[in-house]
């Protein structure tokens, strides 16, 4: 209970804007970045001096968010660069095109956030390939995206020290309170429940196990894998729940920028290594001290006496992107 308790109230954030390090010479892509907590991490990465690549569907969004940012920009630093990428992650057909574009530019990547995402759209929603609206554009995107990626990740990790080269998931505190035993049901993941909060917490679960997985994946390149919730934040991501829900939350809620903080902990700091592969970050910068039972069990394949669900869900995303790798 006070580890949940501690994702509401967070100890101050470690790592924040006044004392990163300079960022100069890397290269980031922060998926969602136009708005709230990615348009407060692709700041803070460019003032840092970062070359950022703000990845989202809308080109207008992301050039008025570039746009801001450069307006804003900490004159005590020298900046990086700001570019958009377009891409769509609940249409699966502008995940490798944006990736090809990417690569044509880029012979590095050193973190890729997986930030963007959606909450409790309107019921019966679905993606371009009719994959339930959340698990698409939580789960089924990032994962495509990540996979076709990772020889740009695994080049850059070549020549970094282990662990610096990051792939960040975000997940958020719905695992703990919302995902059924498992985190999913591996043999409905199909037929997705009525519930959109249920469907929601599935993703986000999804997400944690798409970062275990990754972390497994990739740890002989030195790749790092974690998943973070951000925290509960005055966003878009709640604008789709019911009013009176944001109203009796909205005392709860922090600014962006203390999401963006969670996350640049998780993409940047020191205190994370390869033994951190798969694990889940909370507000704003610690390792989870007490996550679910059966959902660490799910983490674990089934000879290892865990449940397995974590790789079958990964082996699931794998035949449903398949198609476009």
């Amino acid at each position: 209970m006070g580890a949940t308790f501690s994702q509401f109230f967070p100890p101050s954030p470690i790592l924040t804007e006044a004392n990163l390090s300079s960022q100069q010479g890397k290269v980031f892509i922060v998926t969602g970045g136009s708005s709230g907590i990615g348009y407060e991490l692709c700041r803070i990465l460019y003032e840092a001096g970062g070359t950022v690549y703000l990845a989202g569907r809308s080109e207008s969004n992301a050039t008025d968010a570039i746009q801001r940012i450069k307006e804003i920009a900490l004159s005590s630093r020298t900046p990086g660069e700001l570019r958009f990428l377009h891409v769509a992650l609940d249409d699966l057909s502008t995940i490798k095109p944006a990736v090809e574009k990417f690569t044509a530019a880029e012979s590095r990547l050193d973190v890729l956030f997986n930030n963007a995402g959606v909450s409790c759209p309107p019921k019966g929603s679905v993606s371009t390939q009719g994959h339930e609206l959340q698990l698409a554009t939580n789960c089924l995107g990032p994962y495509l995206l990540t996979q076709l990626l990772l020889p740009t990740l695994r080049k850059t990790a070549r020549d970094s020290p282990p662990a610096t080269v990051r792939v960040i998931w975000t997940s958020s505190i719905a695992v703990d309170f919302g995902a059924p035993k498992n985190g999913l049901d591996i043999a409905r993941i199909s037929d997705p429940p009525s519930s959109q909060q249920e469907n929601y917490a599935i993703s986000k679960a999804g997400n944690w196990f798409l970062a275990s997985q990754l972390a497994s994946q990739a740890a002989d390149d030195g790749i790092l894998s974690v998943t973070a919730n951000p925290g509960n934040l005055k966003s878009n991501l709640t604008r789709h729940l019911p009013r009176v829900v944001t109203i009796l939350a909205y005392p709860l809620l922090y600014q962006p920028v203390y999401g963006a903080y969670t996350e640049l902990w998780a993409g940047i700091s020191s205190e994370l290594s390869m033994k951190d592969g798969g694990n889940y970050i909370v507000p704003w910068g610690r390792v989870h001290p007490n996550p679910r039972p059966d959902l660490v069990a799910a983490l674990v394949d089934e000879e290892d006496d865990g449940t397995g669900v974590a790789r079958a869900f990964a082996q699931w995303c794998e035949r449903q992107t398949v198609a476009f790798a």
